[in-house]
């Protein structure tokens, strides 16, 4: 029988998920249109990108709309989580990758040898919270449920929605599309 104690561990863990990747977007928000900008800019000719993101980066509009989408997934995966207690699959695979990512934006700043978006929040909310919220689920008596195959589907599914929010915002003001031409 679950006590009043385990119920409030799990509810922090589950609902802790979506706060603690909120914090954690908030830097990527207003962090990733510049760090883009410095990426975007090495990247060869011959691979094609939309008109002024190799020069400008990310529009700020792609940004704001890619969090959003990732976002919708990671308070259902809370809200799962929440639901179950915290023994859905779905959430505790949400809560591993939200954990190592954040161990990849490290990789990331130390490969870059600079800041890079993300690297802030990954070992002072990120990874820890991650920590944390295993730990309180495993004293709470919560099996593990996590799949690592499933917690590496995010790499596609950050493809997906960047590609998503560049269809939503594309020919928008603040994308940087480059006009039609009238003529043809």
């Amino acid at each position: 029988m679950r006590t009043t104690m385990d119920r409030a561990a799990t509810r922090a863990a589950t609902w802790g998920l979506f706060v603690a990747w909120l914090v954690h977007d908030l830097e990527e928000v207003a962090t990733m249109r510049a760090d883009s900008r410095r990426l975007l800019a090495k990247v060869p000719d011959r691979v094609p990108l939309p008109a002024g993101w190799r020069e400008g980066g990310l529009p700020q509009r792609h940004v704001n709309a890619a969090v959003v989408l990732m976002g919708t997934t990671v308070v259902a995966a809370a809200a799962q989580g929440h639901r179950t207690g915290g023994r859905s699959g779905l959430y505790q695979s949400a809560l591993l990758a939200f954990g190592v990512h954040g161990f990849g934006h490290m990789a990331i700043s130390v490969a870059a040898r600079r800041y890079t978006t993300g690297v802030i929040t990954s070992p002072t909310v990120v990874i820890p919270f991650w920590l944390w919220a295993r730990r309180r689920l495993r004293t709470a008596g919560v099996p593990s449920t996590a799949s690592p195959k499933a917690a590496a589907a995010v790499v596609p599914l950050l493809w997906t929605t960047h590609v998503l929010a560049y269809l939503l915002t594309r020919g928008r003001p603040g994308s940087r599309r480059a006009p039609r031409d009238p003529a043809g």
